[in-house]
Protein backbone atom coordinates (compact mmCIF):
# COMPACT_ATOMS: atom_id res chain seq x y z
CA UNK A 1 0.00 0.00 0.00
CA UNK A 2 2.81 2.42 0.88
CA UNK A 3 4.52 1.73 -2.46
CA UNK A 4 1.24 2.29 -4.33
CA UNK A 5 0.71 5.63 -2.61
CA UNK A 6 4.28 6.61 -3.37
CA UNK A 7 3.93 5.75 -7.07
CA UNK A 8 0.69 7.74 -7.41
CA UNK A 9 2.28 10.71 -5.66
CA UNK A 10 5.31 10.51 -7.97
CA UNK A 11 3.04 10.40 -11.05
CA UNK A 12 1.14 13.50 -9.85
CA UNK A 13 4.38 15.41 -9.19
CA UNK A 14 5.80 14.50 -12.64
CA UNK A 15 2.55 15.54 -14.34
CA UNK A 16 2.55 18.88 -12.58
CA UNK A 17 6.19 19.45 -13.42
CA UNK A 18 5.57 18.58 -17.11
CA UNK A 19 2.62 20.93 -17.26
CA UNK A 20 4.74 23.68 -15.83
CA UNK A 21 7.44 23.04 -18.42
CA UNK A 22 5.07 22.80 -21.42
CA UNK A 23 3.12 25.92 -20.44
CA UNK A 24 5.68 28.40 -19.37
CA UNK A 25 4.28 31.35 -17.58
CA UNK A 26 5.00 34.55 -19.42
CA UNK A 27 7.12 36.93 -17.54
CA UNK A 28 4.94 39.69 -16.40
CA UNK A 29 5.59 42.89 -18.14
CA UNK A 30 6.86 45.64 -16.01
CA UNK A 31 3.94 47.40 -14.57
CA UNK A 32 3.52 50.80 -15.96
CA UNK A 33 2.31 53.43 -13.69
CA UNK A 34 -0.21 55.61 -15.23
CA UNK A 35 -0.30 58.94 -13.56
CA UNK A 36 -2.20 62.00 -14.40
CA UNK A 37 -1.62 65.34 -13.02
CA UNK A 38 -4.75 66.67 -11.72
CA UNK A 39 -4.86 70.38 -11.81
CA UNK A 40 -7.57 72.72 -11.87
CA UNK A 41 -9.08 72.65 -15.22
CA UNK A 42 -8.07 75.68 -16.99
CA UNK A 43 -10.75 77.95 -17.65
CA UNK A 44 -11.44 78.09 -21.26
CA UNK A 45 -9.86 80.88 -22.75
CA UNK A 46 -12.25 83.04 -24.28
CA UNK A 47 -10.13 82.91 -27.37
CA UNK A 48 -10.15 79.05 -27.69
CA UNK A 49 -12.63 77.86 -30.09
CA UNK A 50 -15.11 75.14 -29.69
CA UNK A 51 -13.31 72.71 -32.02
CA UNK A 52 -10.28 72.71 -29.90
CA UNK A 53 -12.32 71.96 -26.87
CA UNK A 54 -13.86 68.96 -28.59
CA UNK A 55 -10.46 67.68 -29.63
CA UNK A 56 -9.13 67.98 -26.16
CA UNK A 57 -12.12 66.17 -24.78
CA UNK A 58 -11.64 63.38 -27.32
CA UNK A 59 -8.02 63.08 -26.43
CA UNK A 60 -8.81 62.91 -22.84
CA UNK A 61 -11.38 60.21 -23.50
CA UNK A 62 -8.90 58.23 -25.60
CA UNK A 63 -6.33 58.54 -22.86
CA UNK A 64 -8.83 57.47 -20.27
CA UNK A 65 -9.86 54.54 -22.46
CA UNK A 66 -6.25 53.57 -22.91
CA UNK A 67 -5.71 53.76 -19.21
CA UNK A 68 -8.78 51.60 -18.64
CA UNK A 69 -7.56 49.02 -21.12
CA UNK A 70 -4.11 49.06 -19.64
CA UNK A 71 -5.62 48.67 -16.17
CA UNK A 72 -7.89 45.87 -17.39
CA UNK A 73 -4.92 44.12 -19.00
CA UNK A 74 -2.87 44.50 -15.87
CA UNK A 75 -5.81 43.36 -13.79
CA UNK A 76 -6.35 40.30 -16.00
CA UNK A 77 -2.64 39.61 -15.98
CA UNK A 78 -2.62 39.94 -12.24
CA UNK A 79 -5.66 37.67 -11.99
CA UNK A 80 -3.98 35.11 -14.26
CA UNK A 81 -0.84 35.28 -12.13
CA UNK A 82 -2.91 34.92 -9.05
CA UNK A 83 -4.74 31.96 -10.57
CA UNK A 84 -1.42 30.44 -11.62
CA UNK A 85 0.07 30.96 -8.20
CA UNK A 86 -3.14 29.67 -6.66
CA UNK A 87 -3.04 26.59 -8.92
CA UNK A 88 0.64 26.09 -8.21
CA UNK A 89 -0.02 26.56 -4.53
CA UNK A 90 -2.97 24.20 -4.77
CA UNK A 91 -0.79 21.68 -6.62
CA UNK A 92 1.96 22.10 -4.06
CA UNK A 93 -0.56 21.86 -1.27
CA UNK A 94 -2.04 18.76 -2.93
CA UNK A 95 1.45 17.28 -3.33
CA UNK A 96 2.22 18.13 0.27
CA UNK A 97 -1.12 16.65 1.29
CA UNK A 98 -0.37 13.54 -0.77
CA UNK A 99 3.10 13.42 0.80
CA UNK A 100 1.62 13.92 4.22
CA UNK A 101 -0.94 11.23 3.51
CA UNK A 102 1.84 9.01 2.16
CA UNK A 103 3.98 9.66 5.21
CA UNK A 104 0.96 9.23 7.43
CA UNK A 105 0.11 6.00 5.65
CA UNK A 106 3.74 4.91 5.90
CA UNK A 107 3.75 5.88 9.56
CA UNK A 108 0.47 4.06 10.04
CA UNK A 109 1.88 1.13 8.09
CA UNK A 110 5.06 1.24 10.20
CA UNK A 111 2.99 1.61 13.35
CA UNK A 112 0.73 -1.20 12.22
CA UNK A 113 3.78 -3.28 11.31
CA UNK A 114 5.35 -2.41 14.67
CA UNK A 115 2.06 -3.22 16.38
CA UNK A 116 1.87 -6.45 14.42
CA UNK A 117 5.52 -7.15 15.29
CA UNK A 118 4.85 -6.27 18.92
CA UNK A 119 1.69 -8.36 18.85
CA UNK A 120 3.64 -11.14 17.20
CA UNK A 121 6.44 -10.76 19.75
CA UNK A 122 3.86 -10.59 22.54
CA UNK A 123 2.13 -13.64 21.10
CA UNK A 124 5.52 -15.36 20.86
CA UNK A 125 6.38 -14.40 24.43
CA UNK A 126 2.88 -15.38 25.53
CA UNK A 127 3.25 -18.69 23.71
CA UNK A 128 6.68 -19.17 25.30
CA UNK A 129 5.27 -18.20 28.70
CA UNK A 130 2.31 -20.51 28.20
CA UNK A 131 4.66 -23.26 27.04
CA UNK A 132 6.87 -22.64 30.05
CA UNK A 133 3.80 -22.55 32.28
CA UNK A 134 2.58 -25.80 30.71
CA UNK A 135 6.05 -27.27 31.19
CA UNK A 136 6.07 -25.98 34.76
CA UNK A 137 2.59 -27.34 35.41
CA UNK A 138 3.57 -30.58 33.75
CA UNK A 139 6.73 -30.72 35.85
CA UNK A 140 4.72 -29.77 38.95
CA UNK A 141 2.13 -32.42 38.14
CA UNK A 142 4.93 -34.93 37.55
CA UNK A 143 6.54 -33.90 40.83
CA UNK A 144 3.21 -34.18 42.63
CA UNK A 145 2.56 -37.51 40.92
CA UNK A 146 5.99 -38.77 41.97
CA UNK A 147 5.48 -37.41 45.48
CA UNK A 148 2.04 -39.01 45.61
CA UNK A 149 3.47 -42.25 44.28
CA UNK A 150 6.28 -42.00 46.83
CA UNK A 151 3.80 -41.20 49.58
CA UNK A 152 1.58 -44.08 48.56
CA UNK A 153 4.62 -46.36 48.34
CA UNK A 154 5.73 -45.22 51.81
CA UNK A 155 2.20 -45.66 53.14
CA UNK A 156 2.04 -49.10 51.55
CA UNK A 157 5.43 -49.88 53.03
CA UNK A 158 4.30 -48.60 56.41
CA UNK A 159 1.06 -50.53 56.08
CA UNK A 160 2.93 -53.72 55.21
CA UNK A 161 5.43 -53.06 58.00
CA UNK A 162 2.58 -52.37 60.39
CA UNK A 163 0.83 -55.51 59.16
CA UNK A 164 4.08 -57.45 59.59
CA UNK A 165 4.58 -56.05 63.08
CA UNK A 166 0.95 -56.75 63.88
CA UNK A 167 1.22 -60.31 62.61
CA UNK A 168 4.54 -60.70 64.41
CA UNK A 169 2.95 -59.28 67.56
CA UNK A 170 0.01 -61.63 67.11
CA UNK A 171 2.40 -64.55 66.61
CA UNK A 172 4.37 -63.46 69.65
CA UNK A 173 1.15 -63.00 71.57
CA UNK A 174 -0.02 -66.43 70.42
CA UNK A 175 3.34 -67.94 71.39
CA UNK A 176 3.22 -66.05 74.69
CA UNK A 177 -0.37 -67.19 75.21
CA UNK A 178 0.57 -70.79 74.45
CA UNK A 179 3.65 -70.48 76.63
CA UNK A 180 1.55 -68.90 79.37
CA UNK A 181 -1.01 -71.67 78.95
CA UNK A 182 1.75 -74.26 79.08
CA UNK A 183 3.27 -72.59 82.12
CA UNK A 184 -0.17 -72.32 83.68
CA UNK A 185 -0.83 -75.98 83.11
CA UNK A 186 2.67 -76.81 84.28
CA UNK A 187 2.13 -74.59 87.32
CA UNK A 188 -1.21 -76.28 87.96
CA UNK A 189 0.44 -79.67 87.60
CA UNK A 190 3.22 -78.63 89.91
CA UNK A 191 0.70 -77.08 92.24
CA UNK A 192 -1.29 -80.30 92.27
CA UNK A 193 1.88 -82.23 92.83
CA UNK A 194 2.92 -79.78 95.52
CA UNK A 195 -0.53 -79.94 97.05
CA UNK A 196 -0.43 -83.72 96.91
CA UNK A 197 3.10 -83.69 98.28
CA UNK A 198 2.04 -81.11 100.84
CA UNK A 199 -0.95 -83.24 101.78
CA UNK A 200 1.30 -86.25 101.95
CA UNK A 201 3.85 -84.28 103.94
CA UNK A 202 1.12 -82.85 106.12
CA UNK A 203 -0.26 -86.31 106.63
CA UNK A 204 3.23 -87.55 107.34
CA UNK A 205 3.88 -84.58 109.58
CA UNK A 206 0.52 -85.12 111.22
CA UNK A 207 1.41 -88.72 111.77
CA UNK A 208 4.85 -87.75 112.99
CA UNK A 209 3.37 -84.93 115.05
CA UNK A 210 0.81 -87.24 116.50
CA UNK A 211 3.50 -89.78 117.23
CA UNK A 212 5.72 -87.05 118.62
CA UNK A 213 2.81 -85.63 120.58
CA UNK A 214 2.07 -89.03 121.89
CA UNK A 215 5.71 -89.54 122.68
CA UNK A 216 5.94 -86.11 124.22
CA UNK A 217 2.70 -86.70 126.06
CA UNK A 218 4.08 -89.94 127.33
CA UNK A 219 7.34 -88.24 128.21
CA UNK A 220 5.47 -85.29 129.71
CA UNK A 221 3.25 -87.63 131.57
CA UNK A 222 6.24 -89.54 132.78
CA UNK A 223 7.99 -86.29 133.56
CA UNK A 224 4.90 -84.94 135.22
CA UNK A 225 4.72 -88.06 137.25
CA UNK A 226 8.39 -87.73 138.01
CA UNK A 227 8.03 -84.04 138.83
CA UNK A 228 5.01 -84.76 140.94
CA UNK A 229 6.90 -87.49 142.65
CA UNK A 230 9.90 -85.22 143.18
CA UNK A 231 7.68 -82.34 144.31
CA UNK A 232 5.88 -84.54 146.77
CA UNK A 233 9.19 -85.81 148.03
CA UNK A 234 10.65 -82.31 148.48
CA UNK A 235 7.40 -80.94 149.83
CA UNK A 236 7.49 -83.68 152.46
CA UNK A 237 11.09 -82.72 153.27
CA UNK A 238 10.17 -79.04 153.54
CA UNK A 239 7.24 -79.84 155.81
CA UNK A 240 9.50 -81.98 158.01
CA UNK A 241 12.06 -79.16 158.26
CA UNK A 242 9.41 -76.57 159.06
CA UNK A 243 7.77 -78.91 161.59
CA UNK A 244 11.11 -79.32 163.30
CA UNK A 245 11.73 -75.55 163.28
CA UNK A 246 8.19 -74.51 164.33
CA UNK A 247 7.33 -73.92 167.94
CA UNK A 248 3.65 -73.09 168.26
CA UNK A 249 2.62 -70.91 171.22
CA UNK A 250 0.81 -72.37 174.22
CA UNK A 251 -2.38 -70.68 173.10
CA UNK A 252 -2.43 -72.62 169.81
CA UNK A 253 -5.31 -74.93 169.20
CA UNK A 254 -5.86 -77.64 166.60
CA UNK A 255 -8.37 -75.46 164.74
CA UNK A 256 -5.96 -72.62 164.07
CA UNK A 257 -4.60 -72.40 160.53
CA UNK A 258 -2.14 -69.82 159.18
CA UNK A 259 -1.47 -69.81 155.42
CA UNK A 260 1.90 -68.47 154.28
CA UNK A 261 3.25 -67.90 150.74
CA UNK A 262 6.94 -68.77 150.44
CA UNK A 263 9.21 -67.59 147.58
CA UNK A 264 12.51 -69.42 147.12
CA UNK A 265 15.60 -69.03 144.95
CA UNK A 266 16.84 -71.93 142.74
CA UNK A 267 19.56 -72.45 145.33
CA UNK A 268 16.90 -73.15 148.00
CA UNK A 269 17.48 -69.83 149.83
CA UNK A 270 14.45 -67.97 151.14
CA UNK A 271 13.58 -64.91 149.04
CA UNK A 272 10.46 -63.88 150.94
CA UNK A 273 7.49 -64.97 152.99
CA UNK A 274 4.01 -63.45 153.16
CA UNK A 275 1.08 -64.11 155.46
CA UNK A 276 -1.77 -64.93 153.11
CA UNK A 277 -4.39 -65.94 155.64
CA UNK A 278 -4.17 -65.26 159.37
CA UNK A 279 -5.11 -67.79 162.00
CA UNK A 280 -6.68 -65.09 164.16
CA UNK A 281 -3.90 -65.45 166.69
CA UNK A 282 -0.95 -63.14 166.31
CA UNK A 283 1.40 -65.29 168.34
CA UNK A 284 0.42 -68.26 166.23
CA UNK A 285 1.03 -66.32 162.98
CA UNK A 286 4.40 -64.96 164.20
CA UNK A 287 5.55 -68.41 165.28
CA UNK A 288 4.79 -69.69 161.77
CA UNK A 289 6.67 -66.77 160.13
CA UNK A 290 9.62 -67.35 162.49
CA UNK A 291 9.75 -71.01 161.60
CA UNK A 292 9.85 -70.15 157.84
CA UNK A 293 12.60 -67.55 158.32
CA UNK A 294 14.64 -69.81 160.56
CA UNK A 295 15.62 -72.17 157.75
CA UNK A 296 18.74 -70.99 155.85
CA UNK A 297 18.27 -73.32 152.92
CA UNK A 298 15.26 -75.33 151.80
CA UNK A 299 15.55 -78.71 150.10
CA UNK A 300 14.61 -78.16 146.42
CA UNK A 301 14.95 -80.41 143.36
CA UNK A 302 17.84 -79.85 141.00
CA UNK A 303 15.49 -80.00 138.00
CA UNK A 304 14.72 -76.41 137.06
CA UNK A 305 11.28 -77.13 135.60
CA UNK A 306 10.21 -78.91 138.75
CA UNK A 307 11.56 -76.04 140.85
CA UNK A 308 9.85 -73.32 138.71
CA UNK A 309 6.57 -75.18 138.72
CA UNK A 310 6.35 -76.26 142.35
CA UNK A 311 8.92 -74.43 144.46
CA UNK A 312 9.53 -70.94 143.03
CA UNK A 313 6.42 -69.76 144.86
CA UNK A 314 4.12 -72.00 146.87
CA UNK A 315 1.67 -71.80 149.78
CA UNK A 316 1.84 -73.86 152.97
CA UNK A 317 -0.57 -74.11 155.87
CA UNK A 318 0.53 -74.16 159.51
CA UNK A 319 -1.81 -76.25 161.63
CA UNK A 320 -0.65 -78.09 164.72
CA UNK A 321 -2.46 -81.20 163.68
CA UNK A 322 -1.71 -81.39 160.00
CA UNK A 323 1.83 -79.92 159.85
CA UNK A 324 2.96 -82.42 162.49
Amino acid sequence: MAMSLGLHLLIVVVALAGWSWTNPVQEPEPRSISARLISPEPKPSPVVDEQDQRDDAQKRELAAEQQRKTADAERKKAEQEAKRQAAEKAAQEKARKIERERKQQEAQAREKAEQQAQAKEAARKKAEAEAKERERQKAEEERKRQEEAKRQAEEEKKRKEEQRRKEEAERKEERARKEAERKRKEAERRLREQQLNALAEEAEKARESEARRQREAAVAKAREAQMLTDSEKYQALIRDRLAQAWYPPASATENMVARLQITLLPTGELQGVTLVSSSGNTAFDNSALSAVRSLNRYPVPSDRDTFERYFRKFTIEFNPKRLR
